[in-house]
């Protein structure tokens, strides 16, 4: 569906997507090759699995081209908690709103289905600042710290909103 800032929005994932993806997350120069390769293998779970993956992925696209993504599905073992896996965004179009309007997609697909809360785990570095103020603005807080989680000094956070 289009909206005014002539994006689109699909949830059904191709075999084209993969590789977008790669360069995608690659491009952000904030994830190592492993991390870009768990990002791909993701898509490529949604595509073999379908539904039975337990991924779900939100594409936004301008002038037929994807332009961001996100990628989330319930955490095993829970009732209606969600983790937010990936949310992306093309680096030469990142502060046009793309990235809330993908979040705005994100929550409307958790609710459809079900869910109650929206987790978000990402790194403490000072690298990933602008990412810890998106997710403040579009409404997350910091919920928890866990020290020396990725590497020393570097700490995982853990990002949450109730979505009811």
């Amino acid at each position: 569906m289009p909206n005014s800032k002539g994006l689109n929005f699909r949830h059904i994932i191709t075999p084209h997507d993969a590789p977008v993806v790669r360069n995608m997350v690659r491009a952000t120069g904030f994830f190592s090759d492993a991390e870009v390769a768990i990002a791909v293998e993701l898509v490529d779970e949604r595509l073999s699995k379908g539904a039975f993956s337990g991924y779900e992925f939100v594409f936004a696209e301008r002038e037929g081209s994807v332009i961001g993504y996100a990628c989330f599905g319930e955490i095993p073992c829970t009732l209606g908690s969600y983790d937010l896996y990936w949310i992306i965004v093309d680096p030469g179009v990142q502060r046009e709103g793309v990235g809330q309007q993908l979040m705005h997609k994100v929550e409307f697909g958790v609710k459809q289905l079900g869910g109650r809360g929206i987790y978000i785990d990402t790194s403490g570095s000072l690298r990933y600042e602008s990412t810890h103020r998106f997710y403040e603005r579009c409404g997350y807080r910091c919920i928890a710290k866990l020290p020396d989680f990725y590497a020393v000094n570097d700490a995982k956070l853990i990002y949450w909103r109730s979505i009811n």
